[in-house]
C-alpha cells in the first residue's frame, strides 16, 4: 500500500476512498483529514470494530446517566482539578487506546460517583462546588510563595485614637500637676523674691559673658516676658556663649541651628516620615522642640525657611502635614546675625522683624573684662561651667508675678503716645504696631519687678523703647539719604512725647 492511501480518511465501510470520491469531498474534510496521524492498513479494520463498540457502550452509559446528572443544577460549578481522575491512584478513568485489552475489548468504564464513597452528600459529587453552601468551599493548599496582606487604617486609626484619649488625658493630669507645682512656686515668689532670683540669673550668666550685664538682663526680661531676641552685633562677641549659659541657668535644653542658604523648613521644623518597624507614618521632631532655640546667623537662611519660623515665634507651635505639636515652656528664640558680610544673605522681613521682642547687641568686652578673659584663656567653653539657679517651673513663677504689678494708666497714656509718635514722624515711613506697645508695658513690669517694685514708673518705659522699638520701625528714603538710622529717628520722636509726672 502506498504512503497517500495510508493518509486517506476512513469510510464508514472500513474502505479507502478512491481518487473520485476523494476530489467529490469537502476541501475542509480533505484538510482536517490530511494533518491526521497516519495509520496502517492493516489495522483500520481493528480500529473500526473497536471503535463501534466503544460508542456502542459509552451511549449506554451516558443515558443512563443523563437522567440522574445534576451538573446543571444551579450553584453547581465543575471542578477543572482532578476531574477524569481517581480518588485513590490519581489515574485517569477515561479509557484510551493504551488501555485496550489484547482481543480489542474495551472494559466498561464505571461511573465517576461510584468511585467515591457515599456516606456523606457532600462526598457525592467531589467534582461539584456549591457556592451557595460556604462549608464545601475546597480548601487550597499552602505554598512557597510570599503572600501580601491588605492593612486598613480602621484598626489603626481606633487605636491611635484610643491611644490619643490616654494622652490627652495622661496630659490633662500633668498639665494640672504642673499648674499646682506653677501655683504652690507662685505663692513662694513675691517682688523681693522676683528680684533675687532675676539677679541670681544675671549674675549666673554673667559668669560666661564678662561685663554685659544690661544685655543680659534684656535678655532675661525677654525670657520671663515669654519673647524673642535678636542679637545683631560682630563675630566673636559672646552671642552662642550667652545663650548657652541662659540655658544652663534655668536648667532647659538648648538647640543650635546653624542657618545656611540649602536649609529647608523641614531642617527646623520636623518631618514626617513612614516608620517600617510599626508600620506607620510618624513624626520627627526637629530642632526647635526646645526651650532656647538658637539661631546662628539667621539671615543667611532663604526667606522660605525664615518664614518657618512665624508661627514658632508667634503661636508656640509647629504645624506640620495638618497636626499641631505644642512647644515647651518656658520658649525663646534667640537669634544672631552679622551685621558685615551681607553677601548672600537675606534681609529678614518686616513680619518676621515685628516678631522679636527686644533687639539688642553686647558689643566688645571693656577693658577689665578683657583682661580677665585673656587670663583665662585655657577655659574654652566658659558656659559648660554655669551651674543652674533656678528651674521653669520658678521661671513661670516670675512671669505670673510680673503680671500683676501695677500699670497706671498714665503710664499706658504714656506708651500710646511713644507709639502714635512713630506713625506720625516725618522720619519714619512705618511706624510701630500696637504689638509694640504690649511689649513695652509686659517688659515695663518685668522690669520695675526686678528693681524691687510693685508699680511702673515712665523711667521703666524709656529705658525700654529702643531695644523694644528701634527694630520695627522703617525709615523713608530721605532719612536714609541722611544717614539716619531707627535709633536716631526713634529718639527724636520720644522727645516730643511729654513725660507723665503723676500729677492730675
Amino acid at each position: 500500500m502506498d504512503e497517500r492511501n495510508a493518509q486517506e480518511p476512513i469510510q464508514q465501510d472500513g474502505t479507502i476512498p478512491d481518487d473520485a470520491t476523494r476530489r467529490s469531498a469537502p476541501k475542509a474534510i480533505r484538510e482536517a483529514g490530511s494533518g491526521g496521524r497516519r495509520i496502517p492498513a492493516d489495522r483500520l479494520d481493528v480500529l473500526k470494530r473497536q471503535r463501534q463498540a466503544l460508542m456502542a457502550g459509552l451511549g449506554q452509559q451516558e443515558s443512563s446517566l443523563a437522567a440522574n446528572d445534576d451538573r446543571t443544577r444551579p450553584g453547581r460549578i465543575p471542578v477543572a482539578a482532578g476531574q477524569g481522575r481517581t480518588q485513590k491512584t490519581g489515574a485517569e478513568s477515561v479509557p484510551s487506546d493504551r488501555t485496550m485489552v489484547e482481543d480489542g475489548t474495551i472494559p466498561v468504564r464505571q461511573p465517576a460517583r461510584d468511585l467515591f464513597d457515599r456516606s456523606s452528600p457532600a462526598s457525592a459529587r467531589p467534582d461539584l462546588v456549591d457556592v451557595t453552601d460556604q462549608s464545601r468551599h475546597p480548601q487550597l493548599e499552602r505554598t512557597s510563595a510570599p503572600g501580601y496582606e491588605v492593612r486598613t487604617d480602621e484598626p489603626r486609626q481606633a487605636e491611635q485614637n484610643g491611644q490619643d484619649r490616654r494622652s490627652a488625658a495622661e496630659s490633662e493630669d500633668q498639665a494640672a500637676g504642673n499648674r499646682q507645682a506653677v501655683s504652690r512656686s507662685q505663692a513662694a515668689v513675691d517682688v523681693s523674691t522676683f528680684a533675687s532670683l532675676f539677679r541670681s540669673i544675671v549674675d549666673n550668666v554673667g559668669q560666661a559673658v564678662l561685663g554685659k550685664e544690661e544685655t543680659i538682663a534684656l535678655c532675661v526680661t525677654a525670657l520671663i516676658a515669654g519673647g524673642h531676641v535678636l542679637l545683631e552685633d560682630n563675630p566673636g562677641t559672646g552671642k552662642t556663649q550667652l545663650s548657652r549659659a541662659l540655658a544652663a541657668s534655668i536648667a532647659v535644653d538648648c538647640k543650635r541651628i546653624q542657618f545656611t542658604p540649602d536649609l529647608l523648613p523641614s531642617d527646623l521644623l520636623g518631618v514626617t516620615f513612614y516608620d517600617q518597624a510599626q508600620g506607620r507614618f510618624s513624626f520627627r521632631p526637629g530642632p526647635v522642640f526646645a526651650s532656647l532655640v538658637l539661631a546662628d546667623e539667621i539671615n543667611r537662611a532663604s526667606p522660605k525657611t525664615q518664614s518657618a519660623l512665624l508661627e514658632v515665634m508667634e503661636e508656640g507651635q509647629v504645624t506640620v502635614d495638618g497636626r499641631t505639636y505644642r512647644l515647651p515652656r518656658p520658649f525663646m528664640v534667640m537669634a544672631t546675625q552679622n551685621p558685615i558680610e551681607q553677601l548672600g544673605t537675606y534681609a529678614l522681613p518686616e513680619a518676621q522683624m515685628d516678631r522679636f521682642l527686644i533687639r539688642t547687641s553686647l558689643g566688645a568686652p571693656g577693658h577689665d573684662a578683657s583682661m580677665r578673659i585673656l587670663q583665662e584663656a585655657d577655659i574654652r567653653d566658659r558656659a559648660g561651667l554655669v551651674k543652674p539657679v533656678v528651674d521653669a517651673s520658678q521661671v513661670e513663677a516670675m512671669a505670673a508675678c510680673a503680671s500683676k504689678v501695677f500699670c497706671d494708666s498714665s503710664i499706658m497714656e504714656y506708651v500710646i503716645h511713644i507709639i502714635e509718635a512713630t506713625r506720625h514722624s516725618p522720619a519714619i515711613r512705618v511706624g510701630s504696631s500696637i504689638r509694640g506697645g504690649l511689649a513695652l508695658v509686659r517688659c515695663a513690669r518685668i522690669r520695675a519687678c526686678a528693681q524691687g517694685r510693685d508699680y511702673v514708673i515712665p523711667d521703666d518705659v524709656k529705658q525700654l523703647v529702643d531695644p523694644i522699638l528701634a527694630h520695627r520701625l522703617i525709615l523713608t528714603a530721605k532719612s536714609r539719604l541722611a544717614d539716619m538710622d531707627e535709633h536716631q529717628a526713634l529718639a527724636e520722636a520720644l522727645a516730643k512725647v511729654p513725660v507723665p509726672t503723676g500729677e492730675q
